[in-house]
């Protein structure tokens, strides 16, 4: 009987985990908190969780007893969210696994944005795998485009919803499985990728499945539109593509993850689908999330290997969670979250990736009007996500407008925002609008905390508050509040009148603008399409290590060299 995560160690209490403090551009060194002394029944619990923890990364430690350990120190919340509990006795050392990622790296080693230092490839047949909202397949876009202007045939697979929006864009487009509607109302629910209770499993279930037995024509079919031949070279791909490195093992083609959010283990912050209490747990997080939603889909990733691509049955938890072999960028500002000290140099910090819409972007006439006859606004807006009661929502957001005496633009989204029983000249509507264009008339923003919408409200120099919803959004909104440019996050269950009038006075004190403008200045440099092209190539196979062949006749069996994810996923006669 396959697991899913909703089977291990439910827990009903609300942890809550606190903001993270790194408002400095270099994170400080986690510290180890003091061991206080335990009772004699406190100490063989804890001595005996302390044997498990330090086993958990031994290869020679069977899958049955790692289940084990999963399920006495991790429990899935009501919210979705994976709470940890580390023992007081258990020391960083006791949790430390060769992953191969923290071999002595500085922040210096980030992806810098200087294009004269790219080395020149050939033309390569590269294909992305994304899935997620418009947030996450927009910073794509942009990298897809850098690419393609450095001789790059460039396909970009995501759900079909974005196919005008990356054909517009210029690059090829491949339909993925999968609906981001029901993903973000699901993800909003259970808040990430877990579920929550035994009901939304099905859903879960099915929509990864969809993903993940596109992947592989999304690699190899010819394109939708003109029909020519597709053989890739190369995938870039994010982590809830599921299946990524099974298909490029299979094509024998090189992987290189990208990523909004954390994904690769750190001991200076936690996986952001996580509660930790004690820093100590922070790095043992990851692979514990990775865990739990591995066993949920490990019948899908079976099937996809064994009927799709011929390959031999595997096991994940006998070996390392993250294969050193396998580079990770992501793609977020450096002078917001520094790259963290035992990240090894196959990660990058490329910095935000930006999408340029707003010069092509005409503005309609009301709105301009609107913008030039007062003050600027406070932009308030949660993009693709389904707000559960829209109208509640509404009238406390025009309310908090009108205590506070700010005007206020409200972009109605997915989430059937702004239906006003009468209009406000105070309020104005919005249907859709480039957030570059739109975020340098506001005063400051209001928002789900997604990393694209986040970035160019950074940018734009503009206060923030973080409203999330789920995943790695009060990851973003804990960065935002510690670095000074916005207040606490107000979760969305807690979302009320008293609150945000409270953020938006917070958000409308000169100092926080202040810091808001220097966060703007630093981040002026910064091209992440750039950066992420720059890892791209940095971390290619050299031409010593393989050629890539001109003629491309066997797309299924080429660059035997390229890569090895032997460390990640280990053939196995699993039961």
């Amino acid at each position: 009987m396959e697991h899913s995560p909703s089977h291990f160690g439910r827990d009903h209490s609300s942890g809550e985990l606190s903001p993270h403090s790194d408002a400095a551009v270099d994170l400080p060194d986690p510290i180890t908190p003091p061991t206080h002394p335990l009772n004699k029944n406190e100490e063989g619990r804890q001595h005996s969780l302390t044997l498990l923890a330090a086993t958990f990364f031994d290869e020679k430690t069977s899958v049955e007893k790692k289940h084990e350990l999963l399920k006495r120190v991790a429990s899935i919340q009501d919210d979705g969210t994976v709470q940890i509990e580390v023992p007081a006795d258990i020391k960083p050392e006791h949790l430390e696994f060769g992953s191969g990622i923290g071999n002595g790296a500085t922040s210096s080693e980030e992806a810098t944005n200087d294009v004269k230092d790219i080395q020149n490839l050939p033309p390569l047949q590269i294909v992305m795998l994304i899935v997620g909202t418009r947030g996450d397949v927009q910073p794509f876009v942009a990298i897809g485009k850098k690419l393609q202007e450095h001789g790059h045939r460039v396909r970009l697979a995501t759900h079909s919803n974005f196919r005008e929006f990356v054909l517009d864009s210029g690059l090829e487009f491949y339909p993925l499985g999968g609906d981001p509607k029901v993903l973000a109302a699901y993800m909003v629910k259970n808040k990430g990728f877990l579920p929550s209770r035994p009901s939304e499993i099905h859903i879960q279930r099915k929509e990864i499945k969809e993903i993940i037995f596109s992947l592989l024509p999304a690699c190899t079919y010819p394109d939708p539109e003109s029909n020519e031949p597709f053989k890739v070279d190369a995938i870039i791909a994010n982590p809830p593509a599921y299946g990524h490195s099974h298909v490029a093992m299979a094509l024998k083609v090189p992987l290189h993850i990208f990523f909004t959010m954390p994904w690769t283990p750190t001991s200076y912050f936690p996986h952001p689908l996580s509660r930790v209490r004690r820093q100590v747990g922070y790095k043992i997080s990851y692979p514990i999330v990775d865990s739990l939603i591995w066993i949920g889909i490990r019948d899908v990733l079976r099937d996809l290997r064994k009927k799709t691509l011929k390959m031999r049955r595997f096991t994940y938890l006998t070996n390392n969670f993250n294969a050193p072999e396998i580079p990770h960028g992501y793609i977020w500002s450096p002078h917001l979250v520094s790259k963290p000290k035992d990240w090894g140099s196959k990660i990058d910090v490329v910095g935000f990736s930006f999408l340029d819409l707003a010069s092509a972007y005409v503005p309609p006439e009301s709105l301009l009007k609107w913008l030039e006859d007062g003050q600027k606004p406070i932009y308030i807006g949660f993009g693709s996500l389904p707000v559960q009661e829209p109208e509640k929502m509404t009238n406390i957001i025009v309310r908090a407008l009108e205590i506070t005496g700010q005007r206020g633009i409200i972009n109605k989204g997915w989430g059937g925002l702004g239906n006003l029983k009468e209009p406000k000249d105070y309020v104005y509507l919005l249907d859709d609008c480039p957030h570059d264009w739109l975020f340098l008339q506001c005063a400051a923003v209001v928002h789900h905390g997604g990393a694209g919408t986040t970035a160019a409200g950074l940018r734009a120099a503009c206060p923030t508050t973080v409203v999330p919803f789920f995943g790695d959004q009060r990851f973003w909104g804990d960065r935002i509040h510690a670095r000074g440019v916005g207040p606490a996050t107000i979760p969305i269950d807690e979302f009320s009148l008293e609150k945000l009038v409270a953020a938006i006075n917070f958000m409308l004190d000169p100092k926080v603008k202040e810091r808001a403008i220097e966060l703007a200045n630093a981040m002026k440099g910064e091209d992440g399409a750039t950066g992420a092209v720059k890892a791209f190539y940095k971390h290619f196979p050299r031409k010593e290590q393989l050629a890539v062949e001109s003629e491309n006749k066997t797309p299924h069996r080429r660059h035997h060299s390229l890569f090895s994810i032997s460390q990640c996923f280990t053939p196995s006669a699993e039961s």
